[in-house]
């Protein structure tokens, strides 16, 4: 009964196979294996982006921070949600890699309205030389409350962006669920809403540890080489970057991981509903945030359950009182298991 996070889920077989498979012999370092340009040729094909730059690094912090450097000189600032990855845990990291570049929280929730994006880039460059000048936006899908933007609100949030000329990354670290969720394409997610650079994320979703960085402009791929050597993120032994990427890509299997770990969201979800469970946001991807009395917290735990309680306190008095929990399901996860914490309420 494991919902703590799609990060603590096993390595799908595929993967384990390819990384097998590629522990034989010897490749060449940083990049230059003959996995990589598999790599690259799926991932082009697979985001219709023939002229697309891919590289790959093994942390979604890394990803990140590395890909909105390119896109932020020291003195910009990059627009982001009050509870962005990239503003709440990352340690600062993006704001490290870019020189001292600030963040810039647009107002609201997990997801961004174009009004007020546009109020917050209005509000900066307006002290000249003072202040900040503004930067790239980054959008996170599945934002931090497990909701999706659909194509129409990308498209909105990005076409402001471009009416200031500013650069569009996508946080992608759930990128695969977003995607099934909406019934879409890779290319529709991305460069064709507007969005100049992805951070593709494979680890929550199957991966061992690899994330792309996929720029659908090739002309920043000088500079993400340099920052990534020396912000220290290029494996020597990258092949084992590459095999793992190779394996997700290889057959639909990041998909297929996607839409597992979808399908038991629904699942879960609906068996909280039936349970009398509050929703605190809606459930839209592979992430659940409800409410459920302190006694039926206390029973899972008792019972060996992992999930992480979001706002309250498992110690307590009152039994009837709610707590919200996060529960975040992944690809391995199975109808027993599912059905066996929904037992416990």
């Amino acid at each position: 009964m494991f919902f703590a996070s799609d990060n603590a889920g096993p390595v799908l077989p595929e993967i384990m196979q390819r990384l097998n498979d590629a522990n034989t012999g010897y490749a060449m370092p940083y990049g230059n294996d003959d996995i990589m340009d598999e790599v690259r040729a799926a991932i082009r094909t697979a985001f219709e982006a023939p002229e697309a730059a891919v590289y790959l690094v093994a942390t979604g912090t890394a990803a990140n921070s590395l890909a909105l450097a390119c896109y932020t000189q020291p003195w910009q600032t990059i627009f982001c949600t009050p509870v962005a990855h990239i503003h709440e845990d990352e340690c600062n990291a993006p704001e490290f890699y870019a020189g001292g570049a600030k963040l810039t929280l647009v107002p609201g929730s997990d997801k961004m309205t174009p009004d007020a994006l546009r109020r917050s880039i209005e509000g900066e460059e307006v002290r000249g030389v003072h202040g900040p000048q503004r930067g790239p936006v980054s959008i996170t899908q599945v934002t931090e409350r497990g909701g999706v933007y659909t194509l129409d609100e990308l498209r909105a949030l990005t076409a402001v962006a471009k009416e200031f000329d500013l650069p569009a990354h996508l946080d992608g670290a759930r990128f695969t669920n977003a995607m099934v969720s909406l019934g879409c394409t890779p290319a529709d997610i991305t460069w064709k809403s507007g969005v100049d650079v992805v951070s593709f994320g494979g680890t929550k979703n199957g991966c061992m540890g690899v994330e792309a960085v996929v720029f659908f402009d090739p002309k920043k791929a000088w500079e993400f080489e340099l920052r990534r050597k020396r912000g220290a993120h290029l494996f020597s032994k990258h092949r084992y970057l590459s095999a793992q990427m190779a394996g997700y890509m290889a057959n639909d299997a990041w998909i297929d991981a996607a839409a597992k770990a979808n399908a038991n969201c629904a699942r879960l979800a609906k068996g909280l509903k039936a349970k009398g469970a509050t929703f605190l946001h809606p459930v839209e991807a592979n992430m659940i945030f409800a409410a459920f009395p302190r006694s039926a917290h206390q029973r899972l735990h008792d019972a060996g359950a992992m999930y992480y309680i979001w706002e309250g306190s498992l110690e307590g008095d009152d039994p009837d009182e709610m707590l919200a929990a996060r529960l975040v399901c992944d690809w391995a996860g199975t109808d027993e298991n599912t059905d066996k914490f929904l037992s416990y309420l």
